[in-house]
């Protein structure tokens, strides 16, 4: 399953099943689970924890140095869940001591090729990175998001559950749940419609996260007093809550 050109430390572990290609490279203190296939000429680097029934492409650079210059070689971390797709040329590096020290990507995520995630990420489930989409430290991303092709997220931003990039889109604030954002600098336009529809929201969800949108762009209500008519509307609605807890995290301000 390892072929004898790729290069595995002994203080690497890895599960029987693991396939790792030609020319790969696998470090010390790397965990790979069950069912992950490693193609050629990857390098994974530890401390490192992946999954189960990860698929990663060759080119790939998962598990460096942090790309920030206050780093001078503390130990910290990456971890990677189960059923992950990294294709070709990804690269995703630990986290910083400055911040918890943990880079994490959660389960069922596609990062497609080029895409970047740096230091202290957190990527949720069922997220999508499509072709050179990047995101600065300390990025958060929930479950579900869409990043198009060359979409590019300043540090510290969080991008909420079921939103949605366009392509090249800027991000410099936090992009609500449900929200479609586009431009440079990223701007809103409407809610990610096509995407509920796909994941099987009901109708009648999707138009009260609609209602959610004109209290909050529409409304002519200033931030807080948009917040605090969500919150109300949040009360007996499921789906209108994410944005009231969307909102209790927020650090960069909104994108609108």
């Amino acid at each position: 399953m390892i072929d004898p050109r790729a290069i595995v430390d002994p203080k690497a572990e890895l599960a029987d099943d693991v396939e790792v290609g030609p020319f790969s490279i696998i470090g010390p203190d790397v965990v790979i689970g069950a069912g992950t296939v490693v193609g050629p000429h990857a390098v994974i680097k530890g401390p490192t924890r992946i999954g189960r029934d990860n698929r990663i492409y060759q080119f790939s650079s998962v598990g460096d140095n942090p790309q920030d210059k206050k780093y001078s070689g503390e130990r910290t971390f990456l971890e990677i869940g189960d059923r992950n797709i990294i294709r070709e040329y990804v690269t995703i590096h630990r986290g910083t001591a400055q911040d918890q020290g943990i880079t994490a990507i959660g389960n069922d995520v596609l990062l497609m090729a080029y895409t970047h995630v740096a230091h202290d990420c957190r990527i949720g489930n069922n997220v999508i990175l499509s072709n050179a989409a990047s995101l600065g430290g300390h990025v958060k991303v929930d479950d579900w998001a869409i990043l198009s092709g060359f979409a590019l997220v300043h540090q510290f931003c969080r991008i909420g559950a079921h939103a949605f990039l366009a392509m090249g889109s800027a991000v410099t604030k936090d992009v609500p749940p449900y929200v479609l954002v586009s431009g440079q600098p990223a701007e809103p336009y409407g809610i990610n419609s096509e995407g509920l529809k796909r994941r099987g929201f009901a109708d009648e969800a999707v138009q009260n996260i609609k209602r959610a949108y004109k209290v909050l762009y529409k409304s002519g209500l200033k931030l807080e007093e948009a917040q605090a008519r969500i919150a109300d509307m949040a009360k007996d609605c499921e789906e209108i809550r994410l944005f009231t807890e969307f909102f209790a995290d927020c650090r960069r301000s909104i994108v609108r």
